[in-house]
C-alpha cells in the first residue's frame, strides 16, 4: 500500500477503511492480493446490486464488444440504446402504467442530479430547491448544495445557494409533522421561504444514515410539490434498481414523481450510467441544451439491458430481495437486543443501517470486520451508522458468515 500513499492523492477515503490490494471479484467475494477472502457488503456503494462479475451480465458485454460494435457514440442512435430504452420501457415502466422520457446524463449520479435541478428551473423560472437534512445527492456544486452534510459543504470552498433545507421525516421526532411543516411554510406568503422549482427527496436517506421515510410523509412531500407548482423529484440513484425490494424505491407510496433519478446499479455492472425519467410535458429542453461526452455509453447500456432481462421480467427477484432483507433485519435486531437500548436498527429492503450511536463504536467494529474478513462501511452525519449494502443477488450462508463477522466485531468492540 505504500505505492499508493506515494502515489495518490489524499483525497481517497475507501482504501484507507480497507487497506488492501483487491484482485479479483465474483458475487460478494473479493480476493486481495495476497489471497485474503473478503465478504463484501458494500456493493461499490451501492453500484454492484448484482454482485461482482456477474457472469450472466458478463456475456452480454464481452459478445457486444466482441462483435465491434459502437461503444461511445455520444448521444447518437445505436441499437443497443434503442433495446435499453424499449426493454426499460416494456419490462420496468408499462408494468407499473408508468411513461417517462429518458434523458441519459454524465455518467455519474451527480451528473443526473445537476440535470434534473437545471430542467425544473428552466420548466418553472423558479431558482429554490427544498431538500431536506442529512440528504446527500453529490460532489458537483448544484448536488452539494442541495446536500446536507457540512463536511462535504465545506469542501466545496464557494458559498452554495439555490437550496433551502427542510426536516426530513423523524427529524424532529414525533413533536412536529415535517410534511405539515413544509407545507405551511411554502404555502404562507410571509414565511420568507421563495416558492421552490423543486422538491428534491430520498425515499431512503444513505449517506445520511439510513433514515427511511413512511408512505404518508412521502405522499404528504409530493401533494405540497404539486399544489405549490413544484416539480417533484425522487432521487434514486442508491435506492433504486431494486435495493429496497421493488424496483424503484417510491412503489410502495404508490407515488408518481416527475423526475426520476437512476445511477449506481442501472448499468447492472458496475459501469457508469445515469439518467433521468422524466414526465411527458415537462420534457422542455432545447436540442443540445444540457450535453456531455459520456452520455448514455453503449457497453453499460448492454449491460443494463441484460440485468433487465435477467432480474426484472417476473415478480420472483424481487421477492427474494424483500424476503432476505427480513432476514437480515431479524438478525440485527436480534444483535442490537443484546446490548438494551444502546443500538438501533432501520431500513428497507436490503438497506440496513445499524446505529452504533458514536463514530468511535462504528469505527472500531467496520474495522475489526475487515480485519476478520469483511467489507462494511459508515454512514450517517458523523459515520456513526453501519451501513449494511450486500448484493441483491447474495446467497444466505454467504450473508450469515457476514453477519456473524460484524457481530463478532462489535462483541470485541464493547467489551
Amino acid at each position: 500500500m505504500q505505492a499508493f500513499e506515494i502515489l495518490e492523492s489524499n483525497v481517497r477515503s475507501y482504501s484507507r477503511s480497507f487497506p488492501a490490494i483487491l484482485s479479483r471479484a465474483r458475487g460478494s467475494i473479493m480476493l486481495t492480493e495476497d489471497g485474503r477472502k473478503l465478504i463484501d457488503f458494500l456493493s461499490g456503494a451501492g453500484a454492484l446490486n448484482y454482485g461482482h462479475n456477474n457472469h450472466r451480465i458478463k456475456e452480454a458485454i464481452t459478445e457486444y464488444l466482441a462483435s465491434d460494435a459502437v461503444v461511445h457514440g455520444l448521444d447518437m442512435a445505436t441499437p443497443a440504446k434503442l433495446e435499453f430504452m424499449q426493454t426499460f420501457s416494456s419490462v420496468i415502466l408499462r408494468e407499473r402504467d408508468m411513461q417517462y422520457r429518458f434523458q441519459f446524463t454524465g455518467p455519474t449520479g451527480a451528473n443526473a442530479v445537476e440535470a434534473a435541478l437545471k430542467l425544473s428551473r428552466k420548466v418553472t423560472g423558479r431558482q429554490n430547491i427544498i431538500s431536506f437534512t442529512h440528504g446527500y445527492h453529490g460532489m458537483s456544486l448544484g448536488a452539494i448544495a442541495a446536500s446536507g452534510n457540512r463536511f462535504y459543504r465545506t469542501a466545496s470552498g464557494v458559498s452554495l445557494s439555490g437550496a433551502t433545507f427542510m426536516p426530513f421525516d423523524g427529524y424532529l421526532e414525533q413533536v412536529v409533522d415535517t410534511a405539515d411543516y413544509l407545507r405551511t411554510v411554502l404555502m404562507d406568503e410571509g414565511s420568507g421561504i421563495d416558492r421552490p422549482a423543486a422538491i428534491l427527496v430520498e425515499t431512503v436517506q444513505g449517506e445520511g444514515g439510513i433514515n427511511v421515510a413512511s408512505k404518508e410523509w412521502l405522499q404528504s412531500i409530493q401533494a405540497t410539490a404539486k399544489d405549490v407548482g413544484a416539480l417533484f423529484i425522487v432521487d434514486d440513484i442508491q435506492m433504486g434498481c431494486g435495493r429496497t425490494g421493488e424496483f424503484f424505491s417510491f412503489e410502495f407510496a404508490a407515488l408518481s414523481p416527475d423526475i426520476v433519478v437512476l445511477s449506481k446499479s442501472l448499468s447492472g455492472y458496475g459501469l457508469p450510467l445515469s439518467m433521468l425519467l422524466i414526465k411527458e410535458g415537462l420534457d422542455a429542453w432545447r436540442p443540445g441544451e444540457h450535453t456531455g461526452t459520456f452520455r448514455g455509453n453503449n457497453l453499460a447500456l448492454v449491460s443494463a439491458t441484460a440485468a433487465i432481462n435477467l432480474y426484472w421480467r417476473s415478480r420472483t427477484f424481487s421477492q427474494g430481495v424483500q424476503s432476505i432483507g427480513e432476514l437480515m433485519r431479524r438478525r440485527l435486531e436480534a444483535i442490537a437486543s443484546e446490548y438494551e437500548n444502546s443500538f438501533a436498527v432501520r431500513g428497507r429492503g436490503m438497506v440496513l443501517g445499524f446505529d452504533c450511536r458514536t463514530t468511535e463504536v462504528a469505527e472500531a467494529t467496520t474495522r475489526k470486520a475487515f480485519e476478520k474478513g469483511l467489507i462494511v462501511e459508515r454512514c450517517g452525519p458523523v459515520d456513526q451508522v453501519v451501513k449494511f449494502l450486500p448484493a441483491l443477488t447474495i446467497d444466505v450462508q454467504t450473508l450469515n458468515q457476514g453477519l456473524e463477522i460484524f457481530e463478532e466485531a462489535l462483541a470485541e468492540t464493547v467489551r
